[in-house]
């Protein structure tokens, strides 16, 4: 069993051809910017959006009492909120969600399956996203598994940041590794992902000698890694690695935002500032050893 907040079908930025993408709860990274973070609980969670309420008071079903509606005003009281769910399956527009649904890997693989003739036109297949599968790596596995026992391609997207014992046993059934590299400098990782950089290289080291395919993907945050020297840590990296097959730059953007609000928590980091990519994007691809995409 595992703990999914969502499966995206027909994706195509989440590796090769149409995929079918699983989002799988926790996360052993708590970055700043993070665009997913009600993937890094490893727990449900209530998400509230206050401007979809009706004030219909169908969510007074709560056990805990943690929903009052007084003259078609809502008040969540988050800290009586035992993550049971009701309220959001009694809610009629969606204002109530949970994030984080448990489910056994036959489940998922149940609905991975639905559109394997697009996977097998396309080149496309399943991916692992979160959060970070490696957090639930023995759920991971497991359905890395069953995607090759169904001949159905398999991609993870991952920090990297994990024991080589859990590498070797992800590694095992996963075809193509997105291997994010969010800085370039030890200090300035830890400072702001709040885990050392250099496990994640040691990984990725041990992905070459494993003959492993990579696509490393580095987002672009103003004010923290937009700079020219991430990209030529990028490009150097291609050649050190040539598991390496493509570099992907990802600018930040602002959907982990209200995100953060639904769940209610203060958001740490937004800017409406953007990357120069089409620069940063030229000088990376002047120096590194394979292709260079914008995301």
């Amino acid at each position: 069993m595992g703990l999914v907040f969502n499966i995206q079908r027909f994706s195509v930025h989440d590796g090769s051809g149409i995929r079918t993408v699983v989002f799988l709860k926790g996360c052993p990274l708590d970055c700043l910017w993070c665009h997913n973070p009600e993937g890094k609980s490893l727990e449900p969670q209530l998400m509230f959006n206050p401007e979809q309420c009706i004030g219909c008071g169908e969510c007074a079903v709560c056990p805990a009492g943690a929903h009052t509606v007084a003259d078609g005003v809502h008040t969540f009281a988050r800290e009586k909120c035992v993550r049971c769910g009701k309220c959001a399956a009694a809610c009629p527009t969606g204002a109530l969600k949970m994030a984080g649904q448990e489910m056994s890997a036959g489940e998922v693989m149940e609905q991975v399956l639905r559109d394997r003739p697009f996977y097998e036109r396309s080149g496309g297949g399943m991916t692992l996203s979160g959060g970070d599968p490696c957090f639930q790596h023995a759920f991971s596995a497991e359905l890395l598994r069953l995607a090759h026992e169904n001949r159905i391609d398999t991609a993870m997207e991952t920090s990297g940041f994990m024991s080589p014992e859990v590498l070797a046993r992800l590694a095992a059934d996963t075809d193509t590794f997105l291997w994010d590299f969010k800085l370039y400098d030890p200090e300035l990782h830890k400072k702001y992902t709040g885990v050392p950089l250099e496990p994640i290289l040691a990984n990725l080291a041990a992905l070459n000698e494993m003959g492993k395919a990579v696509i490393l993907r580095c987002p672009l945050i103003p004010g923290v890694n937009a700079v020219p020297e991430h990209v030529l840590a990028a490009a150097a990296l291609s050649h050190t690695y040539p598991c390496i097959r493509e570099i992907h730059f990802l600018p930040y953007h602002r959907l982990g935002i209200p995100k953060e609000k639904r769940l209610g928590i203060a958001g740490r980091y937004d800017t409406e500032e953007k990357p120069d990519t089409a620069s940063l994007l030229a000088l990376c691809g002047e120096h590194a050893a394979c292709p260079v995409q914008l995301k």
